[in-house]
């Protein structure tokens, strides 16, 4: 009972993180040859700036952010229907992860849950020379048994905005997840920054309940879509309303949190000026109707050019690839020039086209620009799919469904020098160091005519070719030349993706269409990346141990996995 207390405190402190105080006096990184001004000089951060490669630089500020989460049981009603939730210290969405470009983080996390694992993926995030930090189950750790607590701890070495979320069975889309801010430089001027916008959808339901829907290969019909963790429903619930300045210009952070919609964004009369894609600034370009898919990150600039009113901010689901949505036409936020107003507002949506496409590849433009080397490796893989002896969905690439074992993870294999892993947990073993590496994803008659976004683990990658209803050849043109790059893309429907990272990364990284279903259903693979390095870059110890309360509690509890393990 008393460390419980003792936690329960800790947990109040999650608000603000904690620096260390020796490293204080150098906590102001954005302020040096050129300080950072966000309506000024917004390209600018002390002694680094928005031409700073990333991949190669990162300030050191000497400053350590720390965290505490609890994973909780829980109730709410976030569209006034009330429904039983996982909460991340007795909010959903989760609290928001704060630091700045360089800093050190500390993350403790605690299960409070009553009858169920955990671990917590840092989406988008490198995880350079951090691999065991990346939160996957059954990948990079075993999954955090009841009443245990796991410490991740990285460096912040990209800036901008992504997510949290939890990567063990499909608990993510129960309520655990939150936002992570990294403060840094961006490529246009703002006034106000409105902070984290979340695009969920939403089931009265919970995600367990509906797993055997799903697995039958019927998507689950969505009763809501909600905009910041909110909607109405019927009689109940509430909108989102955030108020802009006139003349000044704001800056949004999208988040695409779904686990089965991909959204196109908008808000009435207004343009959006688009800054980032994922962790990637890139050269701004303007647009009415923003294309997100899922995982996928945009950051906005929106100018309230309009004097005066209140107007529609909307996320109407692509139903070329999305669950069917009761509420497909009203997951609606407002906003309000003047605070006080309380009226509906009467503007007109923009017109769009569902197609399920990215941002066009020509307007993800980065800003520091980087070229891609001919591979050194080049992997090509077939989707399809198959459904097993129990009637069991199950998304296989080149043949092969992914399946790993919760309590022997990938990582945990890789330090007992483990050369030979099982077909079914779909290893890609890449040992050249500073390599270019091309995969080409192809999405065949035989896949359903379905869009996926692709993620992948530790890079960000450059997508090379990207094309809907079409054939990929050994003539199909690739962009080289500083082509867009980021961590999540999308695979368009009866066409092909073709991406290529550097193997600058050693560790375990999983590669997965990030449609929550489709994860569990098999849809991965997993890169083992620069074997030999990995060793002394793990704590093995700690591994262990999280290992070994996990089997413990698997061997009391009964546990039995039925899904892919990711």
């Amino acid at each position: 009972m008393r460390s419980s207390m003792i936690w329960t405190a800790l947990t109040t402190l999650v608000a603000t993180s904690l620096v260390s105080a020796s490293s204080v006096h150098r906590r102001h990184c954005h302020i040096g040859k050129c300080n950072f001004n966000p309506s000024k000089s917004p390209q600018c951060w002390g002694n680094h700036s928005l031409d700073t490669n990333w991949y190669d630089e990162t300030p050191d500020t000497g400053v350590t952010r720390e965290y505490w989460l609890e994973i909780q049981n829980g109730t709410a009603a976030v569209d006034g229907v009330e429904r039983m939730v996982l909460t991340i210290n007795g909010s959903v969405p989760g609290p928001t992860i704060y630091a700045d470009w360089g800093d050190n983080v500390i993350i403790h996390v605690h299960n409070a849950l009553e009858n169920n694992g955990t671990s917590i993926h840092w989406h988008g995030l490198r995880q350079k020379y951090t691999t065991q930090h990346d939160g996957v189950a059954s990948i990079t750790q075993c999954p955090v048994a009841p009443k245990d607590t796991i410490t991740y701890q990285f460096r912040a070495e990209q800036y901008g905005h992504t997510w949290y979320h939890s990567h063990f069975a499909l608990q993510a889309w129960n309520g655990v997840f939150g936002g992570i801010i990294v403060n840094g430089p961006c490529s246009a001027p703002y006034d106000e920054d409105k902070g984290l916008l979340f695009l969920n959808d939403w089931f009265h339901n919970t995600t367990d309940a509906l797993w055997s829907t799903a697995s039958a290969g019927a998507p689950p019909i969505a009763q809501n879509g909600l905009i910041n963790g909110t909607n109405v429903y019927g009689d109940g619930g509430k909108r989102f309303e955030t108020t802009f300045t006139a003349g000044k210009r704001h800056r949004m952070r999208l988040v695409n949190g779904a686990i089965d919609t991909h959204y196109k964004f908008m808000i009435d009369n207004h343009k959006m000026k688009v800054i980032a894609a994922d962790l990637v600034p890139i050269k701004p370009y303007v647009t009415d109707v923003l294309s997100i898919g899922i995982g996928q990150r945009y950051d906005i600039i929106v100018e309230a050019d309009q004097g005066e009113g209140d107007f529609w901010l909307r996320a109407f689901p692509d139903m070329a690839c999305s669950a069917d949505n009761e509420m497909r036409d009203d997951i609606r936020g407002i906003v309000r020039y003047d605070i006080s107003s309380s009226q509906d507002p009467v503007s007109t949506a923009y017109s769009y086209t569902d197609d399920c496409l990215d941002e066009s590849m020509s307007k993800l433009v980065p800003y520091v620009p980087l070229d891609v080397d001919h591979p050194a490796k080049k992997e090509d893989f077939d989707l399809g799919f198959t459904v097993d002896t129990h009637g069991m969905f199950k998304w296989t690439l080149d043949g092969t469904d992914f399946l790993s074992n919760w309590g022997v993870p990938t990582l945990q294999q890789s330090l007992i020098d483990l050369s030979v892993f099982k077909t079914s947990t779909n290893v890609i073993e890449l040992n050249q160091k500073e390599a270019w590496v091309y995969f080409v994803i192809e999405n065949g008659p035989a896949a359903l005519g379905l869009s996926h976004p692709i993620h992948l683990h530790g890079h960000d990658f450059s997508v090379l070719a990207q094309e809907a209803n079409a054939n990929y050849t050994a003539a199909t043109p690739l962009k080289l030349k500083n082509p867009p790059r980021r961590d999540v893309a999308m695979l368009p429907a009866n066409g092909y993706l073709v991406i290529g990272f550097k193997t600058d990364n050693p560790g375990v990284w999983l590669m997965h269409c990030h449609i929550g279903w489709h994860a569990s259903q098999g849809f991965g693979l997993q890169v083992v990346e620069r074997a030999a390095e990995i060793p002394p870059l793990c704590d093995s110890t700690s591994l262990d141990s999280t290992c070994a309360k996990w089997q413990r509690y698997v061997m009391a509890k009964g546990v039995l996995q039925d899904d892919s393990g990711i």
